[in-house]
């Protein structure tokens, strides 16, 4: 468990029956508001697909997806998605979105890897959008405008439940400060990244970090990305700071997809060049897929930070250790 000397004192303001009155709000504004803001449509997404078409997502590589038997396809396997980041590019392409245009659609993960505490939980669920763009639009200024907007829809949600809950204060600034992770080395070269990312968001108070992936002046990453979606000189997150647990929260991921050239240039880095000869690794190789940006923004993580919750497992139904159950009991924290 993460920052448990900061919960001594720590209260919710909702109780259980309100508090899944205000996620079922929440999410309904903020999802509209997403959709405006990006020109997105609500679509279905699956909840497991066949391992042979290289579409899930490897994250950081080591996770390892879950997977059962179908027995109506001659126990073949599938695997529950861990994310929808290959599907969606997928998905335009096949369902015929044009330029400019855009999906979401809720997705929903089991990893089983995730080592829990007050962020984290073995259940995943975030609204998943990806967009198709042009060629010219593969820019750092064109990601940076998309995070603005981003942020924007996140800093009207904030001034909406403020208006609608008098316990909320609003904390986040209207602008959000942008910084790539060799620009934050550089800052804080004798700090780690977690301390790097916690540092430079109590400052500014919400951060876009580009760039994220490559190696930087060490010799590593500064957090591990696939190397088969986000182009990693066109990608960043989304950083808040959260006084409720003193930490720097990410609420979104995104990036500019890889190209040919792209996905070429990072299978090669990453030694993973025997993904060349799965079926969309395949597609993107050959420019048989659109050109897309797109991204994550996770459901629970937004619900607790905008409700001031303690504990992702005060806004979802997940699963935990009989320490963090003991704890929760003693401190009085809800659970769900």
């Amino acid at each position: 468990m993460s920052k448990v000397n900061m919960l001594d004192t720590y209260q919710s303001s909702l109780n259980l029956h309100d508090t899944q009155k205000a996620i079922m709000i929440l999410k309904n504004f903020f999802q509209n508001e997403l959709a405006d803001a990006l020109n997105l449509v609500r679509v279905t997404a699956p909840l497991f697909i066949d391992p042979e078409t290289g579409m899930n997502d490897n994250l950081n590589g080591v996770e390892e997806p879950v997977s059962f038997t179908v027995t109506d396809r001659n126990n073949s396997k599938a695997g529950i998605v861990q994310s929808l980041a290959k599907w969606k590019r997928y998905a335009l392409g096949r369902y015929g979105f044009e330029e400019g245009e855009g999906l979401y659609t809720d997705m929903n993960a089991i990893r089983k890897d995730e080592t829990t505490d007050n962020i984290h939980s073995i259940y995943v669920d975030q609204w998943d959008w990806e967009k198709i763009i042009k060629r010219e639009d593969r820019t750092l200024d064109y990601l940076k405008a998309s995070i603005t907007k981003i942020y924007q829809v996140l800093n009207i949600t904030e001034k909406f439940l403020a208006i609608k809950y008098k316990y909320i204060k609003e904390i986040m600034p209207n602008n959000i400060f942008f910084i790539t992770t060799l620009e934050l080395e550089a800052m804080y070269p004798d700090k780690s990244r977690k301390e790097r990312e916690y540092l430079i968001t109590k400052e500014k108070g919400a951060v876009g970090l580009l760039q994220i992936g490559g190696k930087l002046k060490d010799g590593k990453p500064h957090d591990g990305r696939a190397p088969d979606y986000d182009d990693w000189s066109l990608n960043g997150d989304i950083l808040v700071y959260y006084p409720v647990l003193d930490i720097a929260l990410e609420l979104s991921s995104m990036g500019i997809r890889v190209d040919s050239n792209g996905l070429d240039r990072q299978l090669k880095e990453a030694d993973c060049e025997d993904r060349k000869k799965l079926d969309f690794q395949k597609a993107i190789l050959e420019d048989k897929l659109p050109l897309t940006i797109g991204g994550g923004i996770g459901q629970s993580r937004l619900c607790m930070f905008f409700l001031r919750k303690a504990h992702i497992g005060e806004v979802q139904s997940s699963l935990w250790s009989k320490e963090l159950l003991d704890f929760a009991e003693k401190k009085g924290i809800n659970l769900l």
